[in-house]
């Protein structure tokens, strides 16, 4: 992905030195980066999401084919024709969580293995285990769901960190650091730390699940009172569930569970409509139109639901 110009939400352009007084600068490209004919490295080039896998498993296709979201900017619904999902058009700014990471890792971008990953989404949204995939590719998919988790949380304290170093006197590849540095002092003992949960697909859930552009959630930090467990909404009615285990390895099962009930989950949506910054997807309007006026500018009309 997510490497790039300041313009294409990167963290800056190395040969060029950044007045703290002005807007933000455009910056040259990168250097091609290679990569495995399995692995696909989510590059400011494709310009994709790293949720658009997500994105399909909540695609209507009855009629008109096509993606119902709320604009959290102004409120606004809309349905986004085709299976593109162009409202999830921005890019986020990615940095490598892995200790040690040099400036090359981040510069590369996430790399997810695409396929599996399609087909773990898929096979989790039919509550069909069977065609996951290999134990070891489910694994691979259940991991790259928490990468990219990861990233579109940390995006808010990208920002601020951005926001925060751009005053300084710094050259822009100081910039980068600097931002890189207080995502990692953040999140990378965080990521260290789920990578040796348990994951469950609880599969078959009986209400429709939110998607936004921050899905992960931390129910030890946002829940009252707090859960023991993080979560990752993989469809409608399809969620993958982290919990604390004693392994010392990444190796492990992933569990599949078909319920009835949501639960401890009733309060996804909420987490997931109050952790939104740019949208949120739904399979219904009458889910969207519920919280619309949470996002609706002051003295903005009533809603109205003139979709699909």
């Amino acid at each position: 992905m997510y490497a790039g110009t300041h313009k294409r939400g990167s963290l800056g352009n190395p040969r060029g030195r950044r007045d703290p007084r002005a807007g933000a600068a455009g910056g040259g490209g990168n250097p091609p980066v290679s990569y495995s004919a399995t692995e696909t490295r989510l590059t400011e080039h494709e310009s994709l999401h790293p949720l658009r896998p997500f994105l399909r498993n909540w695609l209507w296709e009855h009629g008109r084919v096509g993606t119902r979201y709320l604009d959290c900017a102004t409120g606004e619904l809309g349905f986004d024709e085709s299976k593109k999902a162009r409202f999830a058009g921005d890019q986020p700014i990615y940095v490598s969580l892995a200790r040690n990471a040099d400036e090359g890792v981040d510069a590369a971008g996430l790399a997810v293995h695409e396929a599996g990953l399609a087909r773990f989404l898929r096979a989790a949204q039919l509550g069909r285990p069977q065609d996951a995939g290999s134990p070891a590719e489910v694994q691979r998919a259940v991991q790259d769901c928490i990468e990219i988790g990861l990233v579109c949380a940390y995006q808010p304290d990208v920002q601020r960190a951005q926001a925060r170093h751009a005053l300084e006197p710094l050259f822009d590849d100081e910039i980068r650091a600097a931002v890189a540095s207080d995502i990692r002092g953040m999140y990378v003992g965080l990521r260290e730390q789920l990578a040796l949960y348990d994951y469950t697909v609880f599969h078959g859930l009986p209400s429709p699940l939110l998607l936004s552009d921050s899905p992960f959630i931390d129910w030890r930090v946002r829940a009252r009172p707090p859960m023991p467990f993080v979560s990752m909404p993989l469809g409608p009615y399809c969620l993958l569930v982290g919990a604390p285990s004693n392994k010392t390895s990444r190796v492990g099962p992933v569990a599949w569970k078909s319920v009835v009930a949501m639960g401890p989950f009733k309060d996804h949506n909420r987490h997931i409509v109050e952790g939104a910054h740019r949208w949120l997807v739904a399979t219904t309007d009458e889910q969207l139109v519920a919280v619309q006026p949470r996002f609706a500018p002051a003295g903005a009309p009533g809603p109205e639901t003139g979709t699909a």
